[in-house]
């Protein structure tokens, strides 16, 4: 009897040692259909948009008007990724962030500390583009991203181990991946970029989540008809094309906005421009070319196409509509509408039937001088004259960065307000000297424009947080910012609407009035949304700070701010109330100082060879060789000073820093880029050249307008 009592202690005891090591260790949430269709339960932040949704709104109200300013400093985390304009996710109390070239880290929510991370190992000939990865996604245990190199990933969300990968794009194509993936019945989902950079046809492709196996893909735009169409959808998008578009791929990739509706079991797909982005020279006969800048309806089971609502036919600028595709019931006509919300590029707000993809209304958020409004009767666009460049070039509102971008904008239900990160930014787009019958994409360069190289003044663009009520389609309140180009946004059913600002304030505003009812200084700008979540009771506000993206080649426009991606930190940032962490020292805001060696002779010929070259560098380096902030500014960098220097950087690259190799460059080519980085080091502006370069931007305003007017 004894010896049994004995073993039955020891037995409790194992077990009781057992179930506390099990409750020790976090429980990794069951995230699935159920969890991210529950707009009630503001525990977690599981997904992109928080739920299926992609209202990027919260229900939680622990911190809320009356008490946020008592909002202080949990914690944070540096981070070494070059890159950190991405969008967290937490699951039971573990905040998980792809950063850089989808560096994985997994941190407890509560306090900050490092439980695991992963780094995929990027393929050194695909780091060519300045932005990273925007986020990840999580499901039943598993944490899914995608990597500029096109390979899609799931790591076991306890420990980081690698359970499968596949290749998404094909070898040595133009795609690259820079979106959040998206989750549903079992499945993943994935688009790419790369319309801007070459030869690419977009398509979306789901995977199943356990195995990573390609379910089913879906092309946006048709390929060559000779060898048949996929499906009857790219059949009817052909004939809506001239041309021999499939030789330059015709671009229409999806590389942000995807959205599930599990009530239709449809997945809503924004697409991107069309490559080149010059109609003139991919369709030359003109043609709306579906499915460019469109929303489309797929069946998430089969992507089946349902139907399509193309918010810039014949698209020639740039107008993406891959921003975020909101789902929300507003009133319409008196009654709940079940509709889709949306604020692409082009300037307007739309509002869609979720069912029909009919359009319900449209209006101008911002600036917009290409189209006068929406035909509502046809739902197209009304363009102005001359906005298609007819005489090799047009200067309009807004240019190639829109009005929104993808900074993500959030909706709440409790004020039916959509709040919208918006700017304001001309485009002046010029094809003087391209013929559609002579045009080569390698040779041409993949825009099919000629380049505009100069610094972009920090005048030349403005930015606003803006509240706007998708059922009126009229403003509610908005407040100018700093800069060109703000954070992603969230609201909360505790009344505040949350953002990252450039100039490296963290802001809470009350949602009705856009009043700042809190601020707190990150050390650097940031172009990422904020998420909130509970643990252990308390309810949390994260978000990561670090000067990055592609908004950064806007040269002197990006570089106002001061902050110096080389110098200035990348950060994870945690808020609670009562919070008193210290945020850790940064350097001030600092501007570059131009280094130069008198006795380098420029030659203004290889100087007009190199600035042509160096559209390679412009995403990273900036306009006109005026660094933006992420990457150091060459015209104060000594590495260009020394030929040997110069070409062992552009040879081997600087991969933890972000920088990619170039090893095609000839010793010919190295020797021009120098000449104009030493050409624009030195470069002072003349007063004739300033007054003749207003007199040029005024006389295109003016005979734009007449355009418009139908006096010219």
């Amino acid at each position: 009897m004894q010896a049994e009592a004995t073993l039955r202690r020891s037995l409790c005891a194992t077990i009781a040692a057992l179930f506390v090591t099990c409750a020790s260790q976090p429980i990794r949430a069951d995230v699935d259909n159920a969890v991210l269709s529950n707009e009630a339960d503001g525990t977690d932040w599981p997904a992109y948009g928080r739920t299926f949704s992609e209202q990027r709104f919260s229900p939680l109200d622990q911190i809320n008007r009356q008490n946020v300013a008592k909002l202080g400093l949990a914690w944070t985390m540096e981070l070494p990724e070059w890159n950190v304009s991405s969008a967290p996710v937490e699951a039971d109390g573990v905040i998980y962030i792809a950063v850089g070239f989808s560096v994985i880290y997994a941190v407890d929510a509560a306090s900050g500390k490092l439980l695991w991370s992963y780094d995929p190992k990027i393929e050194p000939s695909k780091m060519r583009y300045a932005w990273g990865i925007r986020g990840l996604a999580f499901w039943k245990g598993k944490v899914i991203a995608g990597v500029q190199d096109g390979r899609l990933f799931a790591l076991d969300a306890k420990d980081g181990r690698l359970l499968w990968e596949t290749l998404t794009t094909e070898p040595g194509d133009n795609r690259y991946i820079t979106g959040a993936p998206r989750v549903f019945n079992g499945k993943v989902i994935i688009g790419q970029g790369g319309a801007d950079f070459g030869h690419v046809r977009g398509y979306v492709s789901t995977y199943d989540i356990d195995t990573g196996k390609l379910l089913w893909r879906w092309y946006i735009v048709p390929g060559d008809p000779s060898k048949g169409f996929e499906n009857k959808a790219m059949e009817m998008a052909a004939k809506t094309w001239t041309g021999d578009w499939w030789k330059f791929g015709g671009g229409g990739t999806a590389w942000n906005a995807m959205t599930y509706d599990p009530e239709l079991n449809r997945v809503y797909i924004g697409t991107g421009n069309g490559g080149p982005w010059n109609r003139k020279l991919r369709s030359p006969g003109g043609g709306d070319n579906l499915f460019l800048c469109s929303v489309v309806a797929l069946d998430a089971d089969t992507g089946e196409y349902v139907w399509h609502y193309q918010t810039a036919p014949g698209e020639s600028w740039d107008f993406n509509s891959t921003m975020d595709i909101v789902m929300a019931t507003i009133p319409v006509d008196g009654k709940p509408r079940k509709v889709l919300l949306h604020a692409p590029k082009n300037g307007f707000f739309y509002v869609l039937d979720r069912q029909t993809g009919k359009l319900i209304s449209a209006e101008k958020l911002g600036k917009v001088t290409w189209a006068k409004g929406i035909d509502m009767a046809t739902g197209r666009p009304i363009e102005n004259r001359g906005v298609r460049y007819e005489d090799g070039e047009a200067l309009m509102w807004p240019g190639s960065g829109g009005v929104h971008n993808w900074q993500p904008m959030s909706f709440s239900p409790d004020t039916g307000l959509t709040y919208v990160p918006v700017h304001e930014l001309p485009g002046y787009y010029n094809d003087k000297g391209f013929d559609p019958k002579t045009y080569d994409m390698d040779r041409d360069g993949p825009m099919g424009l000629n380049a505009f190289n100069a610094d972009i003044p920090k005048s030349a663009g403005s930015s606003s947080l803006l509240a706007w009520n998708p059922a009126t389609q009229k403003k509610a309140w908005e407040f100018p910012l700093a800069g060109a180009t703000n954070g992603g946004v969230m609201s909360t059913h505790g009344g505040l609407v949350f953002q990252g600002q450039a100039d490296g304030k963290f802001v809470a505003r009350d949602d009705r009035t856009g009043t700042v009812l809190w601020s707190s200084f990150m050390g650097v700008g940031t172009q990422a949304p904020p998420i909130t979540y509970m643990v252990g009771g308390k309810q949390y506000v994260s978000i990561l700070a670090g000067w990055a993206g592609g908004h950064m080649l806007l040269g002197s426009l990006s570089a106002q701010h001061g902050w110096v991606g080389r110098e200035h930190p990348r950060r994870l940032l945690t808020y609670v109330l009562d919070g008193n962490a210290a945020l850790p020292p940064s350097p001030p805001p600092s501007l570059p100082v131009v280094v130069d060696d008198p006795s380098f002779k420029v030659d203004p010929a290889l100087a007009a060879k190199g600035s042509a070259l160096y559209q390679k560098c412009l995403i990273c380096h900036g306009a006109g060789a005026v660094a933006g902030g992420y990457a150091p500014d060459l015209r104060a960098s000594g590495v260009p000073l020394s030929a040997d220097a110069f070409a062992g950087v552009l040879a081997g690259g600087l991969m933890s820093r972000g920088m990619p190799p170039f090893p095609e460059l000839t010793a010919q080519d190295q020797l021009e880029l120098r000449n104009y980085i030493r050409q624009q080091a030195r470069y002072k502006p003349s007063f004739m050249e300033q007054v003749s370069a207003a007199w040029h931007f005024f006389v295109l305003m003016i005979k734009m307008k007449l355009k418009a007017w139908g006096w010219l």
